[in-house]
């Protein structure tokens, strides 16, 4: 089935231990992109300024990403995100941000992909979300994340957003500042009755969480590497190996949500191997089912 995404596509500036990547690619379209092509093909709906060093189509070249939906838009400069990590590297300090690009009106979907099934909203404020979402007609499954900063300036939008999405992902302090609950299976129900049949929610280095309007349940630890370098992108990494993974096999069921899942932990887990995009754009299929089946293996008792 075809799947779409739109979000950002950034000029990042990232701090680890490790060192810094100055410049280099980022945004959340452009990671889940690269995590999902591995396995289904995918349409991107993004924009970029004039000002955009980048080259998408070279980015992409080796992926089945179709870029009929990237706008390069004039006289408007690109989003910029500069984030530093420390200690543990669980949560990104943001040094910097300039929406640019991402403060104005939204790219068109082309005619071309209004049919698209599976989408996925990647972060962004809400309203556009909506906005781009009543570009495509009669999707199959919609999903979308979102940020602490949109919860906190944008949470009307956001409940709004929520009633007409089948998915939602996000961290776990957001999902706590979302429902204003501590307990975090509590949290995942409190944001099923807002409207989605199914919530993620994501806790780092200690796996994810997720629980569907069926009552159905899933835990999962994340995959034991040795070495972080660099956490940005994990989770939209996460999401598009995920979403990838449920457009190829064409079902929703609890079965492929947890197969789903395990896909999205394994590719985040390459992602935060390197700088930028280039832990995740250096694997292929044979390497994520590699740790898919040392993941299974870790995880059966």
């Amino acid at each position: 089935m075809t799947l779409l995404v739109t979000g950002s596509i950034g000029i990042d500036t990232v701090r680890t231990p490790f060192g810094t990547s100055e410049d280099c690619i980022g945004g959340s379209a452009v990671h889940f992109s690269m995590a999902a092509s591995l396995f289904s093909p995918v349409r991107f709906v993004g924009v970029v300024g004039d000002d955009c060093p980048f080259d998408l189509a070279d980015v992409f070249k080796e992926r089945n990403v179709d870029l009929a939906g990237l706008e390069v838009r004039k006289g408007s400069r690109t989003f910029r995100w500069s984030g530093s990590y420390e200690g543990d590297m669980n949560e990104a300090i943001t040094d910097g941000v300039d929406l640019n690009v991402l403060a104005e009106a939204p790219p068109t979907v082309p005619e071309a992909f209004e049919d698209s099934e599976y989408v996925f909203l990647a972060n962004t404020a809400p309203g556009l979300q909506m906005q781009l979402l009543d570009q495509v007609r009669g999707p199959h499954f919609v999903a979308a994340d979102t940020m602490n900063h949109w919860i906190v300036t944008a949470g009307d939008d956001l409940k709004t957003l929520l009633d007409r999405i089948d998915m939602l992902v996000l961290n776990d302090g957001e999902a706590k500042l979302l429902t204003g609950q501590r307990n975090l299976t509590t949290a995942a129900h409190a944001i099923l009755d807002m409207g989605p049949r199914v919530v993620i929610v994501k806790k780092g280095e200690h796996g994810s969480l997720m629980c569907n309007a069926d009552g159905d349940s899933f835990v999962l630890p994340a995959f034991p590497t040795g070495v972080v370098i660099d956490p940005t992108g994990a989770g939209d990494s996460f999401a598009g190996a995920m979403m990838g993974h449920l457009a190829r096999t064409k079902r929703v069921d609890v079965v492929s949500l947890r197969e789903a899942i395990v896909y999205g932990t394994v590719a985040a887990s390459f992602a935060i191997g390197d700088f930028s995009i280039h832990g995740i754009k250096a694997i292929d299929m044979n390497d994520i089912e590699t740790r898919f089946d040392t993941l299974r293996k870790l995880t059966q008792f």
